[in-house]
């Protein structure tokens, strides 16, 4: 790591105020912290990290130095290749930093086959850690177990299911799926019975006396009733009334609660029905006027439901655990056992190309199963489900869903709010600025809630590029509208400050500040670069930008060369007279 990188670190380290997801402070006065082999096993089990020794959180990120920096960097490279299993071999390094020397070690994140990292003396089970925003927690047996499974592509739909066999079955579903693969591919299964066509796409299994059972995956995509031998492979569906769940004043525990079973097709048909009753309808803002439409699309809700029934862990160990849905006033939450499988992480999901499947069977038997009462299969567009999802809650005008994974269980929140709503629409003219595109109106939509923007989740949000969404965010800076926090990968924005309340009726519009004066006053007589009338004015280099190149289409202003895109071109005055100034 160079100088400027730790620099760069600890300096946004003292913005947030607090360590993050991926690098760990700790004093270390008296030497080498235990609790650093617990961060070493996060990091190596998560997406890695870096950990600095010899700058105190406590103090706000002070650099207290280390005593015998050179001791603890032997004592710490003896820890990561004897005291962990898979031993670990960071890149370390002294650092003299404000006068203090802070070693830094940067921990790489292990391969999927390599996965659990632990610390030998504590055992796999109880010394392997993951890293859960700034802290380190303990993974459970269960979790140990899923990422040992995860190191190859798993099994468990393929199992077979004693005491089963074809009579478990639904013979309309039966009869629908095997048609549609002999008309779609009669190369493969044109010339087969009903039986073989079965046995060629796992559904049927031979169990140990070689007698054909039912797989795991064919019973939850045809059987009858798959819950007479897992009872809690199912979903369940739960209405609070209050946004914390049941209201503790009235007693109601729950406005509707729904369970689920069958196979998969028929699940996702009750679901969504239970889905579509609890529901209320809402208007949103149309180029030409106004729309009634469900409170969540319907596309994005039926892709979340089919990925947490399809991709849900069926190990042993979670077969207790049922796929959940559960309603609030203010949002909804889709949760499924098992996180992401395979090269697939949260800031990727949506992308195109990027795909992993933990059932791999259960998912190519479900891609020629329709959903009861419908033409459309279950997993009819492999792949494109969270795009699907994304584009479905974009032209609903809702927000992104949250997407958190965790090694046991994967979690999506569709937020219940309009982004664009008649309120938001008078805030956002109140801002008195112009030329504002659709996508920079929902990032502000959003970000007047309260919360933090990165460059992934204004994607997300708005389905621009990475670089339109760098130009647009940009210039919301310069506009003054948004705040910078953080640089380079800690990058996030905020709302800035004083602009969340919406005018009151007859009130004029806050507008922002005009800043040709300012410019046009530092400049006078003199010649600036751009850097100089920020620091003269105390305007981002952003905003000096923006209101320097409205000043030159003004005609008040001019560049003293012709690239002004160098950071050594100046500015000067013309002899034109502003308005304001006459």
């Amino acid at each position: 790591m160079l100088d400027e990188e730790l620099a760069e670190i600890v300096a946004n380290l003292r913005v947030l105020g607090s360590d993050v997801a991926g690098v760990e402070a700790k004093k270390a006065a008296g030497g080498l912290p235990r609790s650093v082999r617990e961060t070493l096993s996060a990091f190596a089990n998560t997406r890695g990290g870096t950990v600095i020794l010899g700058l105190d959180e406590q103090s706000g990120f002070t650099a207290t130095g280390l005593s015998d920096a050179a001791k603890m960097s032997a004592d710490l490279a003896d820890l990561c290749a004897t005291g962990l299993e898979p031993p670990l071999r960071p890149l370390i390094g002294i650092h003299r930093f404000e006068g203090a020397q802070l070693l830094v070690a940067e921990i790489p994140e292990l391969s999927l086959e390599s996965k659990p990292c632990y610390y030998r003396g504590a055992g796999i089970t109880q010394g392997s850690y993951l890293r859960l925003g700034d802290g380190d927690y303990r993974m459970s047996s269960y979790e140990v177990q899923l990422l040992l499974a995860n190191r190859g592509q798993p099994r468990h739909d393929e199992e077979p299911v004693p005491g089963t066999s074809l009579a478990d079955f639904d013979p309309a579903l039966v009869a629908e799926l095997v048609s549609r693969l002999r008309t779609r591919r009669p190369y493969a299964y044109g010339e087969l019975d009903d039986a073989a066509v079965l046995r060629r796409i796992r559904t049927l299994v031979p169990d140990g006396n070689g007698a054909d059972v039912a797989s795991l995956g064919g019973l939850l995509a045809l059987g009858r009733y798959p819950q007479e031998h897992f009872p809690q492979l199912m979903i369940t569906f739960v209405h609070y009334p209050t946004v914390d769940g049941a209201d503790l004043d009235t007693g109601e525990r729950f406005v509707d609660n729904v369970v689920a079973e069958g196979p998969i097709p028929v699940m996702v048909r009750d679901t969504l029905l239970a889905l579509r009753k609890n529901m209320a309808r809402r208007s949103v803002v149309r180029d030409a006027g106004r729309a009634d439409v469900w409170e969540y699309p319907e596309a994005a809700l039926r892709e979340a439901v089919v990925n947490a029934l399809v991709h849900r862990d069926l190990s042993n160990e979670s077969r207790g655990t049922q796929v959940q849905v559960e309603m609030y006033p203010d949002r909804l939450v889709v949760r499924n056992p098992g996180g992401l499988f395979g090269p697939v992480s949260e800031d990727r999901l949506g992308e195109e190309g990027v795909s992993s499947t933990r059932n791999a069977t259960l998912l190519r038997i479900l891609e020629d199963v329709p959903i009861p009462g419908s033409n459309r299969a279950i997993c009819e567009n492999r792949g494109s489900g969270i795009r699907t999802m994304l584009s479905a809650l974009r032209s609903a005008q809702l927000g992104a869903p949250e997407f958190r994974n965790r090694v046991s269980t994967f979690t999506v929140t569709f937020p219940n709010h309009t982004l664009l709503s008649d309120e938001v629409i008078a805030w956002i003219n109140s801002l008195g600025e112009r030329g504002l595109s659709q996508s920079q109106c929902l990032g502000l939509a959003i970000l007047r809630g309260g919360g933090l923007l990165d460059n992934q989740t204004y994607r997300n949000a708005t389905r621009v590029d990475s670089r339109v969404a760098t130009q647009e965010l940009s210039d919301l800076i310069a506009r003054e509208l948004v705040e910078q926090v953080g640089t380079h990968r800690w990058t996030r924005y905020r709302l800035a400050g004083g602009l969340i309340r919406t005018p009151a009726a007859g009130e004029a519009p806050k507008g922002r500040a005009d800043r040709r004066v300012d410019v046009l006053n530092a400049l006078a007589d003199n010649e600036l670069s751009r850097a100089e009338l920020a620091a003269t004015t105390g305007l981002t280099d952003k905003t000096v930008a923006r209101w320097l190149g409205i000043l030159r289409k003004e005609g008040l202003v001019v560049a003293t060369e012709e690239q002004v895109r160098s950071p050594t071109v100046r500015y000067r005055r013309t002899g034109k007279i502003a308005f304001d100034q006459a």
